[in-house]
């Protein structure tokens, strides 16, 4: 192997193999090692057990998450190193706006997509992976939707909480889905095994499923993806290594650069969709206001003598 250069094949759908140097490995391991956020009053950290970081590029084996493909090419890029990829390494699907819109139209959804949403489902499909952040009330249920119609495949859909499995159960149907006999749910002790090709399930129902269990889906769509307990969501994602389609779907990040990283090495480059200001611009949310409700000192401490008084008395 040349210095400065290194190959990069994919193993599966969860992570692509870097043949290169030990001194280019100890860089990439370096490069891709964080501290995770609140460590020091982690258990593990605390009784010596674990040093406090993530690593998302394993030394040993010399692999990283499949996501994390553009963040090793900005790696390569900043030290001049040359990046050989293999036949393996597909690029980007072809997929025009006037095609996209003329599948939509196909859907017989009861209302018009906004531009968004349309843009949205068509960087999807070019990518085939994706993490997707677009605010509350965007209509992220439709851009899921599009996608799962779109690609019309074992399909696994995974939501944080009960609720949101029926929700987007019922979501389908209004948009003109035959729910009933397509989807599946799974939820508080529900049946894991199912013939329908859609399957929504909450990430707790499943986290502790096989791997086999997890081999037939071909595309997979984390909706909030950032309300999902880190470790189970990565095991449900590293399970998934025969699924070629990733999509995440959040309203917020929570702005560190570990969280990010491990959510797009699991589903995707980082994409924003929309803002709540662009929502309320256009009209599409209620404008707010804030008011800030001020409290003297001294109007506290009078409310505690008033307390401690009656308490006295």
């Amino acid at each position: 192997m040349e210095y400065n250069k290194f190959k990069v094949r994919k193993v599966n759908e969860v992570y692509l193999h870097i043949d290169c140097e030990s001194s280019e490995a100890m860089e990439l391991n370096e490069y891709f090692t964080f501290y995770v956020p609140g460590y020091k009053f982690m258990p593990a950290f605390r009784n010596k057990m674990w040093d406090g970081k993530i690593r998302l590029f394993n030394y040993q084996t010399r692999q990283i998450y499949a996501g994390l493909l553009p963040h090793l090419e900005k790696f390569a890029q900043e030290r001049d190193y040359q990046i050989e990829y293999d036949e393996s390494i597909e690029g980007a699907d072809e997929l025009s706006l006037n095609d996209a819109m003329e599948f939509i139209d196909t859907l017989g959804i009861p209302f018009s997509p906004r531009d968004y949403q349309i843009k949205a489902f068509v960087h999807a499909v070019r990518n085939r992976r994706t993490m997707l952040l677009s605010p509350t009330a965007s209509g992220k249920s439709l851009i899921i939707y599009m996608l799962v119609r779109w690609f019309n495949c074992k399909t696994l859909v995974i939501v944080p909480t009960i609720s949101l499995v029926a929700q987007l159960y019922k979501d389908f149907e209004d948009y003109g889905f035959d729910s009933n006999k397509y989807i599946h749910q799974i939820m508080a002790g529900a049946e894991k095994n199912t013939k329908s090709p859609i399957v929504i399930s909450t990430w707790q129902s499943i986290y502790k499923m096989p791997k086999e269990w997890f081999s037939r889906f071909d595309l997979v769509i984390g909706d909030e993806a950032h309300l999902f307990k880190a470790q189970s969501l990565t095991k449900i994602m590293t399970n998934l290594t025969k699924c070629k389609y990733r999509f995440g779907l959040t309203g917020t990040l929570d702005g560190t650069q570990t969280h990010r990283l491990v959510l797009e090495g699991l589903f995707g480059r980082v994409k924003q969709i929309t803002t709540t200001k662009e929502l309320i611009d256009s009209g599409r949310l209620a404008k707010f206001k804030i008011k800030a409700l001020i409290l003297k000192l001294y109007y506290i401490e009078g409310i505690k003598k008033q307390i401690h008084s009656q308490f006295s008395s």
